[in-house]
């Protein structure tokens, strides 16, 4: 009973730091609002998402290098340190520069804590429960994500004096749980085993690339984060083209996106015991396209909500079945393989810039549809790529 309460007492900051993990995904909401209050073009907001996901490129391997020498616990400390001066720099200033570097300080700080807090939740949990604990803490991580256009939402419609911060009052909200994130974590006695392994090297990594299997995975992992952050941005603008809402009506849009890769998830792990993955991916991406062509399709507010909750479900499990494809091709290369495909988040940098342009070129956000329609019609060709497990 004593080793029972022991384990929760170490677990639970661990999953208030994967509540603090959503906090990237606020992106979508801010992106939206943060245009309309300098009044920038798609191709310019568009700039701010692509901004916090670049850092995966650059981060992910130098970060599980830093965990060799200084350990996982500290390196998760580290990642909420950065996070909470990324949302500090909105509650002081709103312009333009001051909200790139606060994306980007997000963005830094999430490429610490997505490559860190896994491995140190296997110091706590091992065995067959660590699946299903990852699995929880993805589910708490997505409470985040669907809770913050709600707190902006509110904060946009409520006229708060003392702060006057409007939908950035999400800024201070999710700050302070990220401060107590960091005192609990701090306080929490972890033992981390010392790994003998040589860490990897850029070279190990990208020579990986050279497998042909590694490289359709590594583009499907670029397309799957690419459509996620897009949809995520874009659904918004939709309504409010489509419907004429205002953002703070549209903003309910990325909530449900959020709500149905939540549903996604746990359904998801079931319906994998009893289909393959190649099955699975294949209905998964099929999904999405259809979502997509209801967007073309549809100008009522019951249809594209439908095609919202369905790209959502769809793009759920893409990552989880394309990551374990990989790692399950070249078993004594794992490591390598988990750097790289981390450095394959860099999708969400390189999609929206692709569909800002799109949009602002056609004067439509079918601009960026297309752009997303591009990315499924590659995983779809991947789903027949895949290996029957």
């Amino acid at each position: 009973m004593a080793n029972t309460k022991n384990l929760y007492v170490k677990l639970f900051p661990v999953m208030l730091v994967f509540f603090t993990m959503g906090f990237v995904d606020l992106v979508g909401i801010a992106t939206n609002y943060i245009k309309l209050d300098l009044g920038l073009s798609d191709s310019e907001a568009n700039i701010f998402p692509s901004l916090v996901f670049f850092w995966f490129l650059i981060f992910s391997i130098p970060t599980g290098m830093l965990m060799n020498k200084i350990g996982r616990k500290k390196t998760v400390l580290l990642s909420l340190i950065v996070t909470i001066v990324s949302l500090l720099i909105p509650c002081l200033g709103t312009g333009y520069v001051p909200m790139l570097l606060s994306f980007a300080l997000l963005g830094i700080g999430n490429t610490f804590m997505q490559t860190s807090l896994n491995p140190l939740l296997s110091n706590i949990i091992g065995g067959n429960k660590l699946a299903s604990s990852l699995t929880f803490g993805q589910f708490v991580k997505a409470i985040a994500s669907f809770l913050a256009p709600y707190i902006a939402m509110w904060g946009a419609t409520q006229t708060i004096p003392s702060l006057g911060l409007g939908w950035r009052i999400l800024y201070p909200i999710y700050m302070t749980i990220a401060v107590i994130a960091i005192v609990l974590l701090g306080m929490t006695s972890i033992e981390e085993e010392k790994s003998e392994e040589k860490p990897s090297t850029f070279a190990e990594c990208f020579a990986l690339l050279g497998n042909p299997f590694i490289l359709l995975m590594f583009i499907g992992i670029i397309c799957h984060v690419g459509i996620d952050v897009g949809f995520n941005i874009t659904a918004p603008k939709i309504l409010m083209e489509r419907l004429g809402m205002d953002i703070n009506q549209a903003a309910f849009a990325i909530s449900l996106y959020f709500i149905a890769r939540t549903v996604g998830c746990f359904s998801g792990s079931m319906i994998l015991a009893k289909w393959s993955t190649k099955k699975f991916f294949f209905v998964s991406v099929f999904f999405m396209l259809v979502a997509t062509a209801g967007f073309f399709l549809f100008d009522s507010k019951t249809g594209l909500y439908v095609c919202i909750a369905l790209a959502g479900f769809g793009n759920s499990n893409i990552y989880s079945m394309l990551f374990s494809q990989a790692l399950l091709s070249i078993p004594t290369k794992q490591n390598e393989i988990s750097g790289l495909l981390v450095m394959g988040l860099f999708g969400g940098t390189i999609f929206p810039m692709l569909m800002g342009v799109a949009a602002d070129a056609l004067r439509s956000q079918n601009g960026s549809l297309l752009v997303l329609a591009a990315g499924m019609i590659y995983l779809l060709f991947l789903s027949f790529k895949l290996k029957q497990e």
